[in-house]
């Protein structure tokens, strides 16, 4: 009897610490509620499952107790159970998966105006590269990255040299206006993630990766590095402001550029 009531226990403690828990998400940011969504589609499904399954334990052990007497009947198969349960687990991972599957599609399309921002992680930084007048980035490569061009920018190609360089700094973005965000990694495999965003993408030496969102209010976002990437993991945080248009334009005309930065590398060279 003492496993039954652990077992009833262990459901009703279970469900009520997901109804009064504090620890909650944090308030939504972008337009990714669809995530949001999916996420409270799988904790009902799990959840419905989690309860019946252990209920259904606790029923067993009760109703099956040893007593005096009683003997267990032998069945090796039942094929009507089977079927059942196979068909009831095929409809509850098509309902999980389901959901994922068109946000996925939504997450991966971007927008035809979405701005490119890109993102480049090192251990443990992070820096942020916006275009310039051209509205295009220039060429970037790891193997072009140097103490005086830590990002790795194409030095020959003259879309890159009016680039806006932010080099472990806050990255500014303006709200409501969708971003697609270039992921590139310099050194170890790291994850931009900003918690109200919703949105968060590996990235992976050698290759770039993306994502895109919409930011739907104005405020400070810390960045995490969602990937454990060495001893210097948990420091590796950074700052997204959204701003009002006006603001961010205001921003970005005082951020350094890549030829400015090329001319003040060359200019300390000297020296």
């Amino acid at each position: 009897m003492a496993v039954v009531l652990v077992l009833v226990l262990l459901v009703v403690g279970s469900i009520t610490f997901h109804l009064l828990s504090p620890w909650w998400w944090t308030p939504i940011a972008s337009n990714w509620s669809y995530i949001d969504n999916t996420i409270i589609i799988t904790f009902w499904i799990t959840g419905v499952v989690f309860t019946v399954v252990v209920l259904f334990v606790a029923y067993c052990v009760f109703r099956f107790r040893h007593r005096a007497g009683n003997q267990a009947a032998y069945q090796p198969e039942n094929k009507r159970l089977e079927w059942w349960l196979a068909a009831g687990t095929a409809i509850g991972v098509a309902a999980m998966l389901a959901p994922g599957l068109f946000v996925w599609k939504q997450f991966v399309t971007v927008p035809a105006d979405a701005s490119e921002v890109e993102v480049v992680s090192q251990q443990w930084q992070w820096s942020f590269r916006l275009p310039g007048a051209d509205g295009r980035l220039g060429r970037a490569n790891t193997r072009d990255v140097t103490p005086d061009n830590p990002l790795g920018l194409d030095k020959n190609d003259p879309a890159g040299l009016d680039d806006v360089i932010v080099e472990g700094g806050e990255l500014h973005i303006p709200a409501g206006k969708s971003v697609k965000v270039l992921l590139r990694s310099i050194d170890v495999l790291h994850d931009f993630y900003v918690p109200e965003f919703r949105a968060k993408m590996d990235m992976i030496p050698g290759t770039v990766t993306y994502y895109w969102f919409t930011p739907t209010r104005t405020g400070t976002f810390e960045v995490l590095c969602a990937e454990l990437c060495g001893v210097g993991h948990p420091q590796m945080r950074g700052t997204v402001v959204v701003d009002t248009d006006t603001a961010y334009q205001a921003w970005l005309q005082q951020q350094p550029t890549f030829a400015k930065s090329l001319a003040s590398a060359e200019k300390s060279a000297a020296k």
